[in-house]
């Protein structure tokens, strides 16, 4: 079973791979060495628990890849998160060259090779161009190891008492590996999972911006 339009939609999978990742409401440098698992101590992740729902400004780079019955795909991602704004660049072996999401309170802009598109919201736009949508504004709390706020979910942790798999709106995230910057544990490897459709996610560079 797929997402209502799954079908017609793969041929747009440059597109979806965009909205998915970004709309939630994201270049080159180098990657930090994650740390080892090792380091990672019980108790460590409630600590952090405040500073964690605080965060609300990063850069992340990594690289991203989506699986279905049909196809699979590839690109590299460069997220930018502010507390107003974000901006999402997708670029990478999809043939339909880069892609820029941007958005600011009220409005979604997305640009591609075939033009320039917007909506009042994320999953507005999903449906404008895609015809179905996704619980895409849990992106920004799934990709700090955080459930949404205001839907149910069903979080486990594993024996340190971090995340390890989240079901939240029909979506199956499971936390694979783990880095750990400015005194800050964040997810270095998760999978989303939405009945056959796999969005695999690696970040290579993790800079939040943290008050104080």
């Amino acid at each position: 079973m797929t997402p209502r339009g799954m079908e017609p939609a793969m041929t747009l999978l440059p597109r979806l791979l965009t909205l998915l990742l970004a709309l939630a409401l994201v270049a080159g440098c180098a990657s930090r060495a994650p740390v080892s698992e090792e380091e990672r101590i019980e108790g460590q992740w409630q600590a952090q628990a405040e500073r964690l729902a605080e965060l609300d400004t990063w850069v992340l780079i990594g690289k991203v890849g989506l699986r279905t019955p049909e196809e699979s795909t590839s690109a590299n991602l460069d997220w930018s998160q502010h507390p107003h704004y974000y901006r999402l660049l997708i670029s990478g072996p999809f043939g339909s060259g880069r892609s820029t999401l941007e958005g600011r309170e009220g409005r979604v802009s997305l640009s591609t090779a075939e033009g320039r598109f917007e909506a009042e919201t994320p999953e507005a736009l999903m449906a404008q161009q895609l015809g179905w949508s996704l619980p895409v504004a849990a992106l920004s709390d799934w990709i700090r190891g955080l459930p949404a706020e205001d839907t149910p979910h069903r979080l486990e942790k594993d024996a340190l008492g971090f995340p390890s798999r989240l079901e939240q709106d029909g979506w199956e995230i499971t936390y694979r590996d783990w880095t750990r910057v400015a005194d800050l544990w964040l997810p270095r490897r998760l999978m989303m999972t939405y009945d056959d459709l796999r969005v695999t996610l690696v970040v290579t560079d993790w800079r939040p911006v943290l008050d104080g």
